[in-house]
């Protein structure tokens, strides 16, 4: 497995050509019923309008007379109308942190985001979805809306290949601010899913709370580098003087043992708040160290967590 670095120099950094042709026996699940607008690749379990036929029922006045079996009318005199099997688009939106701590690591934890992002997009599109792309630090800082089709699949590849980590003394994460502007863009239900590190000082549950309900259907996929999960393996020893890469406070530290064993359980017991902050708001959530190989957290992993199939 190829390292990755903080900034790819090509979309084939994002997705190789051969991953791609992985990605198309995939797609993206909901665990509600969530209607879209137009049809897609998506079998309802509703009657629609579609080519494939699926049942009768009988005439009521009002209904479309173009539906009516006229053959069957012939044999019984009764009027029933033809119902077919509707296929139905899902609006499928990916929210990057783009926050200076997700550019970190070894494997990077912003590229990593971005391949993540890059296979949900793609295997989104490549099912007549529809695919929204966001970014966000203090707020939603960018997007790519409303793309369908295998058509823009350049386009949803260069948005992500030119997103950076954002860079400014008076930016930090506001993982709340954001989620209430995504919930003003993002009318339309359907599968959210969240990529950050969730190092954010706000109000998680507040966050959570502007994406809840019946509208959507939110995953929570928290990324940490090998390095904030065990931080000797970067070679973090003797006495510091640490500052915050977003927000700028400083700390002074001696490492010691007995140090790292409290940073361990104070990092474990922050992800665990996530994780009920996550299910208390019906968000599915999982985490991942991004030295877990790319290709597996996305054909083993999110499936097994119900979010591809």
């Amino acid at each position: 497995m190829t390292a990755l670095n903080s900034q790819p120099d090509t979309q084939d950094t994002l997705l190789s050509p051969a991953f791609m042709r992985q990605l198309d026996r995939l797609d993206v699940m909901s665990r509600k019923m969530l209607r879209g607008k137009l049809q897609g690749e998506r079998r309802s379990k509703k009657k629609g309008q579609s080519v494939e036929f699926a049942d009768y029922r009988s005439y009521v006045v009002g209904d479309d007379l173009r539906f009516i079996d006229w053959n069957l009318y012939a044999r019984l005199d009764k009027l029933f109308l033809r119902l077919f099997m509707e296929e139905e688009d899902l609006s499928v939106s990916v929210v990057l942190d783009v926050t200076k701590s997700m550019d970190f690591g070894e494997p990077n934890k912003f590229l990593y985001a971005k391949r993540v992002a890059a296979a949900l997009g793609y295997i989104g599109l490549s099912h007549y979805n529809r695919v929204n792309l966001y970014t966000f630090a203090d707020t939603v800082t960018d997007m790519a809306q409303s793309m369908r089709g295998r058509r823009p699949i350049p386009q949803m590849l260069r948005f992500l290949q030119g997103q950076q980590p954002v860079d400014g003394e008076n930016v930090s994460g506001n993982l709340a601010s954001a989620c209430k502007r995504l919930s003003l863009l993002q009318r339309q239900p359907g599968v959210i899913v969240l990529l950050s590190d969730f190092f954010d000082k706000g109000d998680l549950a507040e966050a959570l709370r502007y994406l809840g309900g019946e509208k959507h259907d939110v995953y929570a996929i928290q990324l940490l580098a090998p390095q904030e999960v065990d931080p000797m393996k970067g070679n973090i020893v003797g006495d510091l003087r640490l500052r915050d890469i977003e927000d700028g406070d400083i700390a002074e530290v001696s490492v010691s043992p007995a140090l790292i064993k409290k940073y361990k359980a104070n990092l474990q017991a922050y992800c665990q708040h996530v994780r009920e902050q996550c299910l208390r708001r019906g968000a599915a959530y999982m985490i991942s160290e991004t030295s877990v190989p790319f290709d597996a957290l996305v054909l083993k992993y999110l499936r097994q967590r119900g979010l591809l199939g």
